[in-house]
């Protein structure tokens, strides 16, 4: 089934500093949409603003053409990966994942290579790639229809980069994504719309020549993309 989730007419302000104007956003079941901007440009603060977390000035927010001001409140609407660690370290990995997962989808979940061997492990004695993984993997598995990821990327050992995006390409299955990462180079490969947070405004990036109109990246370092 198709599910759409649409923001518009979002303004966000820290005091004096505008951080976001008028922004509009539509994301479908199927979208993987990449947000790239420049450290500061209200990427995360959208991010939050979409689920329902935090207060912007002015913002409208629909599913299924039902309007949400918090989207987080209603069940199976949206879930969100913060770039803070939310899984409860005094915990083993086994006990924290039955506190989101159905307890039959356990064994499902730790049949992986990444996440088997360390299992009974309690959280705070994981490497910070091996909790960012298991974080991805606990969000994208939650029954929801749109997600949300806040720097998945930050953190993964460069052998489980492929691995993370394939979970996203499989979720966007029957799912919506949104995400942004600082490593622009993933964000691009994983995702099949993307997008320019500059300047308070959102610009869809149709080639990676729009990268260098507005101003993300030179146009030397555009031409070594493959986009």
């Amino acid at each position: 089934m198709q599910h759409l989730l649409e923001i518009d007419s979002v303004n966000k302000s820290y005091g004096q500093n505008r951080v976001l104007t008028d922004i509009y956003l539509k994301c479908e079941t199927g979208d993987i949409i990449g947000l790239l901007g420049r450290n500061g440009s209200g990427k995360s603060t959208l991010l939050k603003i979409l689920f329902g977390s935090l207060h912007a000035e002015q913002k409208f927010i629909r599913i299924d053409g039902k309007i949400l001001n918090r989207p987080y409140q209603t069940r199976g609407e949206i879930a969100y990966l913060p770039q803070d660690t939310f899984i409860p370290r005094n915990l083993t990995l086994a006990a924290a994942v039955r506190l989101y997962q159905p307890a039959h989808q356990t064994d499902l979940f730790f049949d992986d290579p990444v996440l088997y061997w360390v299992q009974h492990s309690k959280v705070s004695q994981l490497s910070g790639g091996e909790l960012r993984y298991a974080e991805i993997k606990l969000i994208l598995n939650i029954d929801v229809k749109f997600v949300l990821l806040d720097e998945p990327f930050n953190g993964i050992a460069p052998l489980n980069i492929e691995s993370v995006k394939n979970m996203i390409r499989n979720s966007a299955e029957n799912k919506g994504i949104i995400l942004t990462d600082h490593d622009y180079r993933n964000v691009i490969d994983v995702s099949n719309q993307h997008y320019n947070l500059s300047d308070g405004g959102l610009k869809r990036i149709k080639d990676k020549e729009d990268l260098a109109l507005w101003g993300y990246m030179s146009e030397t370092t555009v031409q070594t993309l493959r986009y």
